[in-house]
């Protein structure tokens, strides 16, 4: 239900920094943002996801009469670029995973509507039983003493299979990206395939999954390289910058050949005996 109660004159409230698809202002125990065209879906579910005892995810509280919605500020910590170094270690990766699979397990109890105008950005091209993030990057996840607490920013939420954001996962925090464009950054010395395992292991993923995933990954990027071209191909500033900041479509080639040549690789860590 919209809410037409303006803000207060003048109150435009503390701009929270590390989104690159909506600005986000803070009001005390609020924040406040563009409202997506899924809205009033996407707020029934999380308010579901409330009502079943998950409290990673933010509460939503109103849709105000100039466009925007309110939710709860989710307290704690949230990584930025540059990202610390704590960010990279693995009680990250593993809460992070952790946190993930306890929102598939509430999200898999919430019905979808599947006829919600949901974002087809990043969402799973087969899409799926349950709701999926689909952007658990870093700047999306809120972390308490290092440890994952919560998801933020649903806009780019869609149904789609639980695989899919655990690919989206690895493709973020492994990170699933090639030693030339790591190579003088906190990610050069990761070992890729053992965080993969990391990830796997503290998701509880199955066997057959783990077979798939690194094939998802791949398809994950590729969905991820179309997204960027979209943005950059409709003038988005902070888009083209990005993509010449970080090298170009060279690099998004070089990637995606490095994750075919490294599939028998993450398949061999993935499903190896043993953790």
């Amino acid at each position: 239900m919209t809410d037409n109660t303006p803000a207060p004159a003048g109150e435009e409230g503390q701009r929270l920094t590390g989104g690159m698809m909506n600005t986000v202002h803070r009001h005390g125990d609020r924040v406040v943002r563009t409202a997506t065209p899924a809205f009033p879906a996407l707020h029934d579910h999380l308010r579901s996801l409330a009502r079943a005892g998950f409290d990673g995810a933010p509460v939503p509280l109103r849709l105000r009469g100039d466009g925007r919605e309110e939710l709860g500020f989710v307290e704690g910590d949230v990584a930025l670029p540059p990202f610390p170094v704590w960010a990279m270690g693995e009680q990250a990766l593993r809460s992070t995973a952790g946190l993930l699979r306890r929102y598939h397990q509430a999200a898999a109890r919430v019905p979808v509507d599947t006829t919600a105008p949901w974002s087809r950005d990043l969402a799973d091209p087969e899409g799926g039983p349950l709701l999926c993030h689909n952007d658990p990057c870093l700047e999306n996840i809120v972390f308490r003493d290092g440890r994952a607490a919560a998801l933020i920013d649903f806009d780019l939420a869609a149904p789609g299979r639980p695989l899919w954001d655990v690919a989206a996962l690895a493709y973020y925090m492994v990170p699933a990206l090639d030693p030339v464009s790591a190579a003088g950054t906190m990610r050069e010395e990761l070992d890729v395939p053992r965080r993969l395992r990391v990830l796997a292991d503290a998701y509880e993923l199955s066997l057959d999954d783990r077979r798939s995933l690194p094939g998802t990954i791949e398809q994950y990027t590729a969905v991820a390289r179309a997204f960027v071209a979209g943005r950059v191909e409709s003038g988005d500033e902070l888009f083209v910058r990005d993509l010449e900041r970080l090298g170009g479509w060279e690099r998004w080639d070089r990637r995606q050949a490095w994750l075919a040549e490294q599939r028998s690789v993450f398949l061999a860590s993935l499903t190896a005996p043993g953790t």
